[in-house]
């Protein structure tokens, strides 16, 4: 008798979000957030900022969508740079680090294009390990608890002022 070997596991991708993972990312943004979500000063920033779709990726096994992470173009002061959120990840894959991996290849895409800084709205204690801290003199377009507007910058850049349309 001959034993097949298994087949090895479908490889986690990570691909540029496109118009094909629509329904797929709005139903894990709802899971992930739920209705709430529309509430946020981070919706506040994507109801003026430009979506980046070619740094903004979405992670795929088995052509199931298991997390994503979008980036939009925006300023501070004169500064362009380039808003992250949301990042949203299926609640069986949390913990294993595929958030962070979402953000580190949107950052690295993000670098690669030239933007000087990545700002978010998020926990300091996820986001600090990878890279972002603080930024306190960065204004967002409604109520935000400082201590969450974060950033990760590439060069020396001053981050300060409101957030806005580029």
């Amino acid at each position: 008798m001959s034993i097949q070997p298994c087949r090895p596991a479908p490889a986690l991708d990570f691909v540029n979000e496109t118009g094909h993972h629509a329904q797929a990312l709005e139903a894990l943004l709802n899971r992930a957030f739920g209705p709430g979500r529309f509430a946020k000063v981070s919706e506040r920033v994507r109801e003026f900022a430009d979506f980046a779709p070619e740094l903004s990726f979405v992670a795929v096994e088995d052509g199931k969508v298991l997390g994503c992470v979008r980036m939009w173009r925006v300023t501070i002061g004169d500064q362009p740079i380039v808003f992250l959120g949301p990042l949203a990840v299926e609640e069986s894959e949390r913990k294993h680090g595929l958030g962070a991996l979402l953000v580190e290849r949107a950052c690295a895409a993000t670098q690669a294009a030239g933007e000087a800084a990545v700002i978010l709205v998020g926990d300091l204690a996820f986001f600090s390990r990878i890279g972002f801290g603080i930024a306190p003199d960065v204004g967002m377009p409604g109520p935000v608890d400082p201590r969450r507007v974060l950033a990760r910058t590439f060069r020396d850049v001053a981050l300060s002022g409101m957030l806005r349309a580029r």
